[in-house]
C-alpha cells in the first residue's frame, strides 16, 4: 500500500509547528518535526509580527519534512500553511513584502473600528458581511493603516492574509484562500466574493484584492531557490488547506452526523459554533453577534469568537516576569486545588483582550464587582477557567436560541483540549457530553484537505470518517451540573454590569 505524505505548517499566535502527516490507506500518522515561538514585537509603528523569523522557521520545517518523508519511505506530495485569522501582509508589484504585518492586537485598530461602525452602522455592516463586530477584523485594520499612512496601501499590489503570504513566499503566486478571507469582514457570505461596495463605502482601494481560491487548490510548485535550500524537488506542490486554523480544525471534527453536535475550537481563542450549509444573517444572529465564516467545501462556520486560553497565557507571562515560571500543567494543578467559584469575570471585558498585566486586570475587575480578589496563583487560573466554562454555556444557549436547535454533544478540538480541568468544567457548566480530540485537529484538517487536493481523500465526509478511524476522542460527562447554577446566575449578572476599563 502506498504511503503519501503532506506537511502542515500551523502558525499560531503564540507558537508554530511543522507536522508531517503520512497517509496509508485510511490511517493517518502524525510526526511533529519543528516547534517554535511566535510573538509580536513592538515598534514605533505599532505591534508587528516577525515575518523573517516565521519564514525561516517555515523553511526549516519543510527541510525536516523532506528528510523525514524520505526516511519513512513516503512520497512527500505537498505542503500547506494555516494561521490565525484577520492579519495580512502587503506585497508590491515585484512581489516584495512592503512591511512586517501588523498584529491584530495593535491598539490603533480601536479608533478605526469606532469610526467605521459610526459611518456604516452595525445593521448594514452585518448584512453585508455576516461577521462578528471586532476591532481586530481586517476591514478595520486596513482603515487604521490608511489613516496612519495612506501611501502604504497605495504601494500595495496585493493584499495577502498570513497563510497566503507564506504560500507566496514558497511559490511566488499571489492568491487568497477562501476560509482565511472570510475572517476579514470584507467578504459577502452569500457569494464568497469580495464585498467591493462595502470597501468603496469606507474608501479602501480594491486594486489589491487577489483571486479567492477554495481549500484544496494547488497554488503552485516551489520556487527553485526554496527547493534547493530545503532539498526538495521543485515539483513539490503547495496546496491551500483550509488556511484559517479554525476552518482546518472544524474540518477534522470526528462527528457522528446522526447526532446534533457543535464544536469548540480551544486555544488562545475559543470559537464555539456549528456547521451550516448557508449563512445565517438574522436579526437574532446579529444581536449576539455570531459570525459566518467559510469552511471546507463551501460550508459556513457559524460561530462566536471568545477570549480563550489567552487569559491563562497572559497570567503565566506576568508570573514569569515576576520570577515565577510555571508550565501549563502546573498551573492547571494549582487551579484544581483552589477553592471553586471565588472570583468570576466577564471574559468579554475589553481590558482582558489586551496584552500585559492580566493578574492586575483580574484583581481590578474583582474589586470593581465586589468579589474576592484572588490571593494566589491557583485562584487566578481557576478564575480564568471557570469563567471560560461559564462563557461557553452562555454562548451555547445563544447558539441554540438563534438556530432553534439543541446540541447534545460538544466536540472540543485544538490544543486547549489538553486542559482536562477545563474540559470537565465545560461538561459540568453546560450539562452536555464533551468529546475531546483530536488535539492536533488543525494539523489533521490541514493535511487531509491537502490530500483532497491530490485526490487521496474524496470529500469532507471521507475526511471525517478517516479522522474517526484514526483518533479516538476522550469523553467528559457532566458530574454535578447543579453546582454551576448559582455561579452561572452570578456570571449572567456580571454581563449587565458596566465595569470601567481601568
Amino acid at each position: 500500500m502506498s504511503r503519501h505524505a503532506h506537511l502542515a505548517i500551523d502558525l499560531g499566535a503564540e507558537s508554530g509547528r511543522a507536522i508531517l502527516g503520512v497517509l496509508e490507506g485510511d490511517h493517518l500518522t502524525l510526526q511533529e518535526l519543528h516547534r517554535f515561538a511566535n510573538e509580536p514585537r513592538r515598534r514605533p509603528t505599532g505591534l508587528h509580527w516577525n515575518l523573517d523569523q516565521l519564514w525561516a522557521d517555515a523553511r526549516e520545517g519543510a527541510r525536516r519534512a523532506v528528510i523525514a518523508a524520505r526516511e519513512q519511505g513516503a512520497d512527500l506530495l505537498s505542503l500547506g500553511v494555516d494561521t490565525w485569522g484577520v492579519d495580512y501582509g502587503l506585497i508590491d508589484a515585484d512581489g516584495r513584502v512592503i512591511e512586517d504585518p501588523h498584529c491584530y492586537r495593535d491598539e490603533r485598530n480601536r479608533a478605526a473600528f469606532e469610526k467605521t461602525i459610526a459611518s456604516i452602522g452595525r445593521e448594514a455592516l452585518y448584512e453585508a458581511t455576516g461577521i462578528q463586530f471586532m476591532a481586530l477584523n481586517t476591514l478595520f485594520q486596513l482603515v487604521a493603516a490608511r489613516d496612519a499612512d495612506p501611501q502604504v496601501l497605495a504601494r500595495a499590489d496585493r493584499l495577502l492574509f498570513m497563510p497566503d503570504l507564506m504560500h507566496h513566499l514558497f511559490t511566488g503566486e499571489a492568491v487568497v484562500e477562501a476560509s482565511i478571507a472570510s475572517t476579514s469582514q470584507m467578504i459577502d457570505p452569500r457569494t464568497g466574493r469580495w464585498a467591493r461596495k462595502l470597501m468603496e463605502s469606507v474608501e479602501l482601494p480594491a486594486h489589491m484584492l487577489a483571486e479567492i481560491v477554495p481549500a484544496g487548490t494547488t497554488i503552485g510548485s516551489l520556487r527553485e531557490d526554496v527547493a534547493r535550500e530545503i532539498g526538495a524537488p521543485a515539483s513539490l506542490r503547495v496546496i491551500a488547506p483550509a488556511a484559517h486554523d479554525t476552518a482546518s480544525a472544524v474540518a477534522a471534527v470526528p462527528a457522528d452526523e446522526a447526532t446534533e453536535w457543535c464544536y469548540l475550537s480551544s486555544g488562545t481563542w475559543s470559537l464555539l459554533g456549528t456547521e451550516l450549509i448557508e449563512p445565517c444573517l438574522s436579526e437574532a444572529a446579529r444581536e449576539v453577534p455570531f459570525t459566518n465564516e467559510g469552511g471546507v467545501a463551501g460550508t459556513i462556520r457559524f460561530l462566536k469568537n471568545i477570549t480563550g486560553l489567552w487569559l491563562v497565557q497572559e497570567c503565566r507571562r506576568q508570573l514569569a516576569e515576576a520570577g515565577e515560571a510555571y508550565e501549563y500543567d502546573e498551573l492547571t494543578e494549582l487551579a484544581e486545588a483552589a477553592e471553586p467559584f471565588r472570583t468570576i469575570i466577564d471574559t468579554t471585558h475589553a481590558p482582558f483582550a489586551g496584552p500585559g498585566r492580566m493578574l492586575d486586570k483580574i484583581r481590578t475587575y474583582a474589586r470593581a464587582t465586589q468579589q474576592d480578589e484572588p490571593s494566589h496563583t491557583g485562584r487566578y487560573i481557576r478564575c480564568c477557567l471557570e469563567s471560560l466554562a461559564l462563557t461557553y454555556r452562555y454562548t451555547l444557549e445563544q447558539l441554540e436560541r438563534v438556530l432553534d436547535r439543541r446540541f447534545d454533544v460538544i466536540h472540543v478540538v485544538g490544543g486547549g483540549g489538553r486542559n482536562r480541568l477545563l474540559n470537565q468544567m465545560t461538561a459540568d457548566a453546560t450539562g452536555r457530553a464533551v468529546n475531546v480530540g483530536p488535539i492536533e485537529a488543525t494539523a489533521v484538517g490541514n493535511i487531509l484537505t491537502q490530500a483532497m487536493g491530490t485526490g487521496h481523500v474524496s470529500d469532507p465526509a471521507h475526511l471525517r470518517r478517516l479522522v474517526a478511524s484514526t483518533f479516538h476522542p476522550e469523553t467528559c460527562t457532566p458530574r454535578d451540573p447543579k453546582a454551576w447554577e448559582e455561579p452561572y446566575r452570578r456570571f449572567r449578572d456580571l454581563l449587565a454590569v458596566q465595569v470601567p476599563a481601568e
